[in-house]
């Protein structure tokens, strides 16, 4: 039951992003968009360690807000630089991560359904 958190973490975050009007400005939304991935994949990543029975609330909250603003920090560093499509790199990273961390996800939940269905 320790994966309840991260899991109603996601359910939550996604409930507040269809609450609440999309009212970012512009220059702010490659910001935005690389934070909310950040934490997506923290929340997967606590959802996977969870399932996996080592889930720990101080790393999952840590890396929850430092996940975010270090994504954060790479999309300002590269427009201060004047290299604008950095967020594409953090982007790519953290698509990459979330879909691993789905794949052990959906493979620990397949392995648990299998061993349960095998139960006598």
């Amino acid at each position: 039951m320790v994966w309840l958190a991260p899991a109603c973490a996601l359910l939550g975050g996604f409930s507040l992003i269809f609450a609440l009007p999309p009212l970012v400005p512009v220059e702010y939304a490659n910001y935005l968009s690389v934070a909310l991935l950040a934490g997506l994949d923290t929340v997967l990543g606590g959802l996977r360690a969870g399932l996996e029975e080592r889930f720990d609330d101080y790393v999952f909250v840590t890396g929850f807000f430092i996940n975010m603003l270090a994504a954060t920090a790479i999309v300002w560093l590269g427009d201060l630089i004047g290299l604008r499509e950095l967020y594409l790199a953090a982007v790519v990273a953290l698509g990459i991560r979330m879909f691993t961390n789905l794949g052990y996800v959906r493979r620990l939940l397949v392995m648990r359904v299998r061993a349960y269905r095998e139960m006598p």
